[in-house]
């Protein structure tokens, strides 16, 4: 009969290490000893140890002292390599720094990381044509940035992996992630109506409105009705989706029954609205209040500051890159991740001034 021994703690750490090698945890290179010392919790010799240990089995090879061990996995232990494609929502999201902070994140941990070549909006957010797009593109999961929820629908009913990072995701049986903007959204509005504004108009993108309002154009419209406020068209208008569209709707909104508040759902339109009402005299908070719904770095360098609601992206690529690390080791997770969020009062709000 087999005698029951024991593992020691060395031999119990070199085993989790092992079988997170096996996963594919780490590419390239070990993580430092103190960085396995905080997450092992355990003391630096047992982790240097359980690091010889893995060297002798030739799962790892020295570099010298204060150098990172490269990983020297045999060939039918190394897993193999994940594909996974961002599909964006527009093309200047491939400047903003989380989406490229993600793909650096997914290359660093072993997996083959890029940008899709076409975004939703040239897809027209058509979960036909994104089919159609997406099996002739190779890849093992995908992240989509604001899919409407048809789109996202057609995620969820393919047997590869998807991670949603905002867009339509309340309810969906899909891993997704994205700020809860609703405490800091209710926030905001009291905010206005303290100041006295009553004439509040919210300029979100088409899919935020249609085919019904998404969940923050639900709760603007609810929150305005709970304050005594008539809502309707004017409130939460449409507009085509385009360049031209936006500025024809700004014009619109300032000729007759001019907002005495904006409150704007991205950075790229906040902005233009900006510039927009600038060149025609309309300043703020002096004419019109104005709060963008999304944080920017650009932010940082305005003076008045702008208003707006704040979220940190790091914990967003956090839960992504749990995500990605779970789906290489077969688990298809398909849980909701909020970030959290807090309304920021910059110098673009202010008191509704007499007259209107």
């Amino acid at each position: 009969m087999a005698i029951f021994r024991p593992l020691s703690m060395i031999e119990q750490v070199a085993a989790y290490l092992r079988t997170e090698l096996a996963a594919g945890r780490w590419k390239g290179a070990m993580p430092g000893v103190y960085q396995l010392v905080e997450e092992i919790q355990v003391s630096r010799k047992t982790v240097d140890a359980a690091l010889q240990v893995l060297e002798k089995e030739g799962l790892l090879a020295g570099q010298g002292a204060g150098k990172r061990r490269h990983i020297t996995l045999p060939k039918d232990l190394a897993p193999p390599t994940l594909r996974v494609k961002i599909l964006l929502y527009e093309d200047d999201d491939r400047k903003v720094g989380y989406f490229l902070d993600l793909q650096h994140r997914l290359l660093e941990a072993g997996f083959i990381s890029a940008f899709a070549d076409k975004t939703l909006l040239e897809l027209g957010m058509d979960e036909k044509k994104v089919a159609r797009f997406v099996k002739k593109n190779e890849a093992d999961a995908w992240i989509v940035v604001a899919g409407s929820r048809e789109v996202l629908q057609w995620f969820a009913d393919q047997p590869a992996p998807a991670f949603a990072i905002f867009g339509r995701i309340a309810n969906m049986p899909l891993a997704s992630s994205a700020p809860k903007k609703a405490p800091a959204l209710i926030s905001a509005l009291n905010r206005l109506t303290e100041l006295g504004h009553h004439r509040i108009v919210m300029l979100a993108r088409e899919e935020r409105r249609t085919p019904v309002p998404g969940f923050v154009g639900r709760l603007f419209l609810e929150e305005l009705e709970a304050r005594g406020i008539p809502v309707g068209p004017y409130n939460l208008p449409d507009w085509e989706n385009s360049v031209e569209g936006f500025h024809d709707r700004l014009d619109a909104l300032f000729e007759a029954t001019p907002p005495t508040a904006l409150i704007i759902s991205v950075a790229p339109l906040f902005f233009a609205a900006m510039q927009h009402l600038s060149l025609r005299g309309i300043t703020a908070p002096r004419d019109v209040s104005l709060i963008c719904l999304d944080p920017d770095p650009g932010f940082a360098y305005c003076q008045p500051a702008i208003s707006h609601i704040r979220w940190d992206p790091k914990p967003l690529i956090g839960v992504v890159m749990r995500w990605a690390n779970n789906m290489r080791k077969g688990k298809n997770e398909r849980r909701t991740r909020p970030i959290k969020a807090e309304f920021i009062e910059g110098g673009t709000i202010g008191p509704v001034f007499a007259g209107r």
